[in-house]
């Protein structure tokens, strides 16, 4: 088991909800240095200034801050398309940005120049896909409710097909993570090519719209 030196020992006066960002923060920051070989539980405490016991407090093990990285990220990436939704055009334009956006990677998770992280985060969640997929459904249920929001909007307007909004939503999520997922292990320790990225995104949205559209 990991020790701690006598420095690291919690940090007075800090809420629970705070050191729960904190922890978050700090394995954010290692996963961008060293993808998982440097996520370790004693180098998140070392970089957090917390002590073990803090940790606990918040997370189980490891792979409860791995969901609780996902979560954030992926509420980040819903609030962010949800105001890039409202001034599309319509509900295929949203979904076209959303679409296009997950791919080209706009909030990290597969953004060109954050290689490791982006790697480490697609490993991840194949393996929580398998292991935690309860938890994982839950951290990906803001996007996957954004998805759903928008095809029924265009289901309503008569521009999408007749469908389950959240059936055909995780239908979608799930066709262009798994194509993420074999472009960033594909790109793991090199440099990802924006163009081929955006190439890409069009195909992947051309594919989507055509099984969306009436």
């Amino acid at each position: 088991m990991d020790t701690l030196t006598a420095s690291q020992t919690d940090v007075p006066g800090l809420a629970g909800n705070h050191r729960n960002d904190v922890l978050i923060r700090a394995a954010d920051e290692l996963l961008d240095e060293g993808g998982l070989e440097g996520l370790t539980i004693r180098a998140v405490l070392l970089r957090s200034g917390l002590a073990r016991r803090a940790f606990y407090e918040q997370f189980n093990g490891k792979d409860d801050l791995v969901l609780a990285v996902f979560e954030r990220t992926l509420s980040l990436a819903a609030e962010h398309f949800r105001q890039g939704a409202e001034s599309a055009r319509d509900p295929i334009d949203a979904l076209r940005q959303i679409v296009e956006g997950l791919v080209i990677g706009q909030l990290g998770f597969g953004e060109p120049g954050k290689g490791r992280r982006s790697a480490a985060l697609s490993r991840e969640h194949l393996r929580l896909a398998e292991s935690r997929p309860q938890e994982l459904q839950r951290a990906l249920s803001p996007l996957i409710a954004l998805i759903a929001e928008e095809i029924a909007r265009g289901v309503a307007m008569g521009l999408l097909r007749e469908c389950d909004p959240r059936l055909q939503a995780s239908l979608v999520y799930n066709f262009v993570s798994a194509t993420i997922h074999v472009e960033l292990l594909r790109e793991e320790g090199g440099q990802a090519d924006r163009a081929r990225r955006e190439q890409l995104a069009g195909t992947i949205w051309e594919f989507c719209r055509r099984a969306l559209i009436v």
